[in-house]
């Protein structure tokens, strides 16, 4: 192996992991696509599209953006709910833990998790229950 390559895998260059596909980009309905989902839409702006989502796996969320910037802001609202949230260059898949898993096995992308609205007796899997954070 050359120095190169040695140096982009250990650096995970080009890709997002072991076994997790370069995040998907395209339109609402491409990304449905991706993963054998036919969507229903639910709403549409000029900064947002948003559908319900089913497959094999269960259903989802999944909201496309026009920018980065209305991206982040409406994560950042709908993490005031708690959830689990499969993160993509002007998308979002939202889901339970399990299904933002498979989601990943096909668009890849990253999970960020809410630390909103989780129980304290029982911290989410992803450990990120932070104490004076539960239930808001």
């Amino acid at each position: 192996m050359s120095a190169v390559a040695l140096l982009a895998a250990l650096t995970g260059c080009g890709d997002d992991g072991p076994g997790i596909p370069r995040t998907a980009t395209g339109t609402l309905e491409e990304l449905a696509a991706e993963v054998g989902c036919a969507p229903e839409t639910r709403a549409a702006t000029d900064e947002l599209r948003q559908a319900d989502c089913r497959t094999g796996d269960g259903r989802f969320v999944l909201a496309t953006f026009t920018t980065d910037r209305g991206q982040r802001e409406w994560l950042n609202g709908a993490k005031d709910y708690g959830g689990t949230y499969l993160v993509g260059r002007r998308w979002v898949a939202v889901a339970g833990p399990d299904m933002v898993g498979a989601l990943r096995a096909e668009l890849g992308g990253d999970v960020e998790r809410s630390a909103h609205g989780t129980d304290p007796q029982h911290p989410d899997p992803g450990g990120t229950w932070a104490p004076g954070h539960g239930g808001h």
